[in-house]
């Protein structure tokens, strides 16, 4: 069975303008934090956000088996981007989303088939969620 998720608007990477914030005991003098982090870009947690209320109906336990998370990613220009970014982004919300357990290679086997596409007119991502057979049982059948 294939789960088909749609996330309407421009797909956003994890790794474009991070910012820099600071945890721990602040300085009297300049109100800063002991540590500083790097923490993820404005515009990705917005669409991080945006992109759960898409991402319904959840299953009722995160999927922890062996699938194929095809994405299609269909950007508003020609501009080259990075799919690796644009699948780590994907992958985190998809986790973030209670859809998928972990990104691990246990859980998240490949993701054959995904592909920067363009459209102008309605960027998006379309994911789709396909269970793997067990390697070892898919041996068995091919043997004479």
């Amino acid at each position: 069975m294939i789960q088909k998720y749609i996330i309407y608007g421009k797909p956003i990477t994890k790794k474009n303008s991070p910012r820099i914030g600071y945890v721990g005991a602040h300085c009297p003098v300049c109100h800063k934090g002991k540590y500083a982090k790097v923490l993820p870009s404005a515009a990705y947690l917005k669409y991080a956000r945006a992109a759960k209320m898409y991402l319904k109906p959840a299953p009722k336990n995160p999927l922890d088996g062996r699938y194929n998370v095809k994405c299609l990613y269909y950007m508003p220009t020609r501009r080259k981007v990075d799919k690796t970014n644009l699948e780590s982004a994907i992958m985190d919300i998809l986790v973030d989303a209670g859809i998928l357990k972990d990104d691990n290679s246990n859980i998240v086997a490949a993701t054959d088939g995904s592909r920067v596409l363009y459209d102008k007119s309605n960027p998006r991502t379309e994911i789709f969620i396909e269970e793997m057979e067990d390697e070892a049982d898919a041996n068995l059948r091919t043997l004479p």
